[in-house]
């Protein structure tokens, strides 16, 4: 009997990409595997291993319907950031949760730093590793290897906490009673969640405190290209796909700072040129 799976893959163009239906592959995962064929075929053809890249004309996958669709985002108010922080009795987890909503770090970068990576001189920290699954990997990407900065309440906090558990620069600077990386679940589980019942707000993911921090910068109007950098995405466009729908449709502020940069705040200044004879003309 004929191999089924063999046949149909004879009969497919060899420009075609599954698009996640015939195997449940995530949508990014797809992409960045083309991103890497791509780069070892263009390397082969600079090297004359092969004449053409066949990845270059290669159909990429799309969303179709929620094929690629991400959990739903959730964040917190100024008011309900407020009132969960004021929900955290312990010392070292008010000090993590204000962390993680400052800086926008992502779980595994929070539990992995260490007070050498904490610049209180220039109120940064750099993100040098992460703690993930019982293990400590350095940063992915080159822009995940970044630097956040602080507000200065943050700092304030960070330097209160290395004062009371005595912290040096090789330790960890949210650690177990061990000095160990402390478990990710125990804190949720323990301290986070506990929290947000106590302060009345609805249950949301740890992760979503990231979302928070990078919605806030967005709400007030920051550049996209700075939050890119602090939250170490690869691009601005990853960025944009993500918090693009948070972003507000109208900036009645953006309309008047454009009106001011060309009339100079002094009403139309066409008319006043005009006036003076200075018209486009002549």
């Amino acid at each position: 009997m004929q191999d089924k799976s063999k046949s149909t893959a004879t009969t497919r163009e060899a420009g075609y990409i599954p698009t996640g239906t015939e195997k449940k592959i995530r949508l990014m995962t797809a992409r960045k595997i083309i991103v890497i064929l791509n780069q070892v075929m263009a390397y082969a053809v600079r090297h004359r291993l092969i004449d053409y890249n066949p990845v270059r004309d290669a159909e990429r996958p799309r969303n179709q319907g929620k094929e690629g669709q991400e959990k739903a985002i959730s964040i917190l108010t100024p008011e309900q950031i407020r009132n969960f922080l004021e929900a955290v009795t312990d010392h070292k987890y008010k000090a993590l949760f204000l962390t993680a909503i400052m800086t926008g770090a992502r779980q595994g970068e929070i539990l992995g730093l260490k007070w050498s990576d904490v610049d209180f001189s220039k109120k940064q920290i750099s993100i040098n590793r992460t703690f993930n699954m019982g293990r400590f990997f350095t940063p992915k990407t080159k822009g995940s290897a970044r630097q956040i900065d602080l507000a200065p309440m943050a700092v304030k906090a960070l330097a209160e906490w290395k004062l009371a558990n005595g912290g040096k620069d090789d330790d960890l600077v949210f650690p177990n009673e061990a000095g160990e990386p402390m478990n990710y679940s125990n804190m949720v589980q323990r301290y986070y969640r506990k929290a947000l019942k106590d302060a009345g707000i609805p249950q949301i993911r740890f992760h979503d405190l990231r979302h928070t921090y990078a919605s806030l910068l967005l709400a007030q109007g920051e550049n996209v290209k700075y939050i890119q950098t602090q939250m170490g995405h690869s691009s601005p466009t990853v960025t944009l796909n993500v918090y693009a729908h948070l972003m507000k449709g109208e900036n009645q502020e953006a309309a008047c700072r454009l009106e001011k940069s060309i009339f100079e705040g002094t009403g139309h200044i066409l008319v006043t040129k005009e006036e003076k004879g200075l018209t486009v003309n002549g």
